[in-house]
Formats: C-alpha cells, sequence, structure tokens
C-alpha cells in the first residue's frame, strides 16, 4: 500500500462520541510513553510534522485521529506507564482508551509499539491480553531499531517474543523511523487488516 495522503483530522478531549469516523475504517498506534508512536506516524505519512514529536515522555495526552489516503484512520493513542503522570489523569486516560476500544465500531487491529531496547512491560502484556479480550487483533511494532547493531536486531526480536511468551501475537514488524525502514511491511500489514 502506499501513502499518498495524510492529515490530521480530529483530537478526542472527552471521549469516543466527540468525533464521528463516518464508518471509515480504523487501526490503533498504542505503547508506553517515548515508545515512538508519533515519530512512527510521520514515517507512514512520509511527513516530518504530520504528528507532534518531542523527547519528553506523555507528550500525547489525546486521541488523534489521522485519515490516511481518505480511506482510513490511523489512531494514535496516549502512552502509558509515564511515571510523572497523575493519578487522576492517568484514570482519564485509561477510562478514554478502554471506551476507545470498547466503543469503536471501525477499529480493525491495534499496533502494539516496543522499543527493541526494552523488554515488554506489565502494560504491554495487560494490553495484548486486553485486546484478545475484545477479539481485537494486534500486531507488535518493534522500533527504534537503529539503536542496537544490524546485526544483532534479529535477536532482539527473538528476546522479546520469549518475554511476551503465550501472549506473543504472530506478526512482529520492525520499524527503524531515524533509517526510515520497516514502513513498506507495515503499510501492508495495516491493508492486510483492512481488507478483511
Amino acid at each position: 500500500m502506499q501513502i499518498k495522503k495524510a492529515e490530521f483530522a480530529s483530537s478526542l478531549v472527552k471521549g469516543y462520541n466527540e468525533f464521528n469516523s463516518k464508518g471509515i475504517p480504523e487501526v490503533a498506534f498504542v505503547g508506553r510513553s517515548n515508545v515512538g508512536k508519533s515519530s512512527l506516524l510521520n514515517l507512514i505519512a512520509g511527513r516530518k510534522n504530520l504528528a507532534f514529536v518531542s523527547k519528553k515522555q506523555g507528550k500525547t495526552r489525546l486521541v488523534n485521529y489521522f485519515l490516511i489516503n481518505d480511506s482510513f484512520y490511523i489512531v494514535d493513542l496516549p502512552g502509558y506507564g509515564f511515571a510523572n503522570t497523575s493519578k487522576q489523569e492517568m484514570e482519564q486516560w485509561n477510562g478514554m482508551i478502554s471506551e476507545y476500544f470498547e466503543t469503536s465500531e471501525n477499529l480493525k487491529g491495534i499496533y502494539l509499539l516496543i522499543d527493541i531496547r526494552r523488554d515488554p512491560s506489565e502494560h504491554d502484556v495487560m494490553m495484548l491480553d486486553y485486546a484478545r479480550e475484545l477479539g481485537i487483533p494486534v500486531s507488535i511494532v518493534v522500533t527504534k531499531t537503529d539503536k542496537v547493531a544490524k546485526t544483532k536486531r534479529n535477536t532482539e526480536v527473538a528476546r522479546i517474543r520469549r518475554a511476551l511468551k503465550e501472549h506473543a501475537p504472530e506478526t512482529f514488524i520492525q520499524v527503524s523511523s531515524e533509517l526510515r525502514t520497516g514502513k513498506d511491511e507495515l503499510c501492508d500489514d495495516i491493508e492486510r487488516y483492512l481488507v478483511e
């Protein structure tokens, strides 16, 4: 799948019902804070500033919709596990994410992003179990692959897969927003979700 057009569509502040996606299919990006969701979205779109990228954790605080090729949405969700977030904010975010997953009639798949240098967190495992419980397909996107030597990348991905044990889905896609690699594989995987 070639991405020819990408634009910001809407941000949800209070709840899922704020935005009418008009039956257009959606895929969601989710993961811990600073895992690279916004950078990945910019890579897919072929634009530097479609989604705001920050070196500080916890900058994405809303559910953000981006319309791709006028045919589907990528939904960028707030990162979880940010230590400096207040309990009240965390509860609000968790409630918004849960409402989105449980009420969206157009969600076709979830992409769980995991930094290649990190072990999957408890939140990552919970997200996989939650998605499975809701019957939503999940693929893993292993981000920031440029941060380890090319010869070690497959070994690190295998380590992540082993750490997830029975929670691991079938699909693992390696990407680097810095090296601009993995885009084609990810776009093809998104297309698979959209046609199923």
